[in-house]
């Protein structure tokens, strides 16, 4: 067993790295973390054996409604918090910090860096509620927000406005501020790339203790059932999709065919590592959406280019007011949607933080932050405002089947777009498999982040625990859908959003922790930095 003894610069303090870990059957573990983890999973897997999945789905649903009706604007003034100090790091004189060092260089170009960011974060989403959501805000399917009239034009640059609202720089700046404090951390400071790590200058070295062993078990876990959630409700989408594409009738048999089929291939992914897998699939992602894109331009381009500059000028009028929790008519709407995403997003943040944090080595902290916040926004805007505002038109005009029935069934609602589309067979299977690209890039990437979690911090993990971890994913999710079904992965989608709570306090004291990271470095390192 290797003790590794680093220094810190805050303070002359010494810490161990791998004092707790355990070499044993090829894996490489942090004893309190990996075991309590583990048995903590195994818990739960026989809870849902005893346990009726529609009484969870009611237990854990009253829990996450009564979190979100009762902490609506703690969570988005937090969220509004983290995009203004988003931008302060972007434009104060931290932003010259190089991530590594002044010598750092790049790990990865800035396309596969972009690509990899996608693959870890929201690329899955642009698909599905690219369309389906617009849809949604334009017909009141649950409520309009702002309580705009459906049906009208207004209710339309509206619709594609509160999209990109949920899926822009206020999404995007809470994974930035995570992944920039891990990142810190780790290349500027030689910690491990741990979640405890970002709290050495809170808590000093009780983050090695029982407390860091606490929020790395807590990051854990939401990491994998949230994986698990998304993989499980992924699997049911893509089913779905290939009936309603092939004609099939699959049911859960087909869905834990794709778990299996995705899980396997992750598994080949990590076992490749970052730059043999996750970048590869990450870099053909893009080339499919790239290519998918191209086409739908092109078929419709007047219409595109009215949608885009509808969703531009709707996401610029509705990005104050839909920030303001206060004084909201349509409260009903905002809690279903708008707090929700923003808890998401916040329990979601130790793993995309920590994935996007792995791969920055060598980017200064103002070309991270423009990069995370602000890239994969507009790219964001560009692909829902081109698809979402298809899907506005088909209904506004009465065509196909969302013109004549509404939204009925959200997983089919981008196939019904492609129906009224040339060649809408063959982008629909194209659009299949980038699917189940998305959910493997994001399964891997999980699994690469919980490695690193479970081996204290080692960004080299051995083979059989990527492999242990990857298989635990699919595990979880096909359990729960044998189980359960709809019901059990509702329960558990539940139960991670709950988790936003705790975390709200936890980004809180990682922001005022980062300052103190950030301040200690630029007092040392004072030599320009260019980008």
């Amino acid at each position: 067993m290797e003790n590794v003894s680093k220094k810190y610069s805050i303070e002359t303090t010494d810490y161990q790295v791998g004092q707790d870990n355990i070499q044993k059957w090829g894996f490489d573990v942090h004893n309190p973390v990996f075991g309590i983890s583990a048995g903590l999973i195994i818990l739960f897997l026989a809870a849902v054996l005893v346990v009726d999945p529609l009484t969870a789905k009611d237990a854990l649903n009253n829990m996450k409604n009564t979190i979100i009706d009762d902490f609506d604007g703690l969570f988005m003034w937090a969220t509004n918090f983290f995009l203004i100090f988003s931008i302060f790091l972007m434009v104060s004189p931290f932003g010259r910090i190089r991530l590594g060092g002044s010598d750092a260089q790049p790990d990865h170009s800035t396309t596969s860096w972009l690509a990899m960011l996608f693959a870890a974060g929201m690329g899955i989403g642009l698909l599905f509620w690219g369309v389906a959501e617009p849809t949604a805000y334009f017909t009141d399917w649950y409520g309009t927000p702002l309580n705009v009239k459906p049906y009208t034009p207004e209710a339309k640059s509206l619709a594609m406005g509160a999209t990109i609202f949920h899926w822009g720089i206020h999404g995007w700046a809470i994974f930035a501020v995570v992944a920039l404090a891990l990142a810190f951390f780790t290349f500027n400071k030689g910690l491990p790339l741990s979640m405890r790590s970002v709290f050495y200058p809170v808590f000093g070295d009780r983050a090695w203790g029982w407390l860091g062993h606490v929020i790395d078990i807590i990051a854990v876990l939401s990491t994998l059932f949230g994986l698990a959630t998304s993989l499980g409700l992924g699997a049911q989408q893509a089913t779905s999709g290939i009936n309603y594409v092939f004609g099939t009738d699959g049911g859960i048999g087909m869905q834990l065919i794709v778990i299996v089929f995705v899980t396997l291939i992750a598994i080949g992914s990590v076992v490749r590592g970052i730059d043999g897998g996750v970048k590869v699939l990450s870099n053909i992602n893009m080339m499919f959406a790239a290519a998918l894109f191209i086409f739908i331009v092109g078929v419709t381009y007047n219409t595109a280019w009215d949608s885009l500059v509808n969703t531009f000028v709707g996401y610029a009028k509705a990005i104050i007011p839909l920030s303001n929790p206060h004084g909201r008519e349509d409260e009903t709407w905002m809690h279903a949607w708008t707090v929700f995403y923003w808890a998401w997003w916040i329990s979601w943040s130790p793993f995309v933080g920590m994935f996007i944090a792995r791969v920055s080595r060598g980017r200064t902290v103002r070309e991270f932050m423009v990069a995370v916040v602000f890239i994969p926004t507009l790219i964001t805007m560009i692909w829902m405002g081109i698809f979402g505002g298809l899907a506005l038109d088909q209904v506004a005009n009465k065509v196909g089947e969302l013109g004549t029935k509404g939204l009925t069934d959200i997983s089919l609602t981008l196939f019904y777009v492609y129906d009224q589309l040339p060649m809408g067979n063959i982008i629909s299977v194209i659009s299949i498999a980038l699917i189940l690209v998305f959910f493997i890039t994001s399964s891997d990437s999980g699994s690469l982040v919980i490695d690193s979690i479970t081996a204290g911090g080692k960004v080299d993990a051995p083979i059989p625990q990527r492999i242990f971890w990857a298989s635990i994913e699919g595990a979880i999710a096909a359990a729960m859908l044998w189980i359960g079904g709809q019901d059990a992965l509702q329960a558990l989608q539940s139960g991670v959003v709950a988790t936003a709570l705790p975390f709200v306090f936890v980004l809180i004291l990682m922001c005022i922790s980062l300052i103190m990271g950030l301040r200690s470095e630029y007092a040392v390192y004072r030599t320009p930095v260019t980008n």
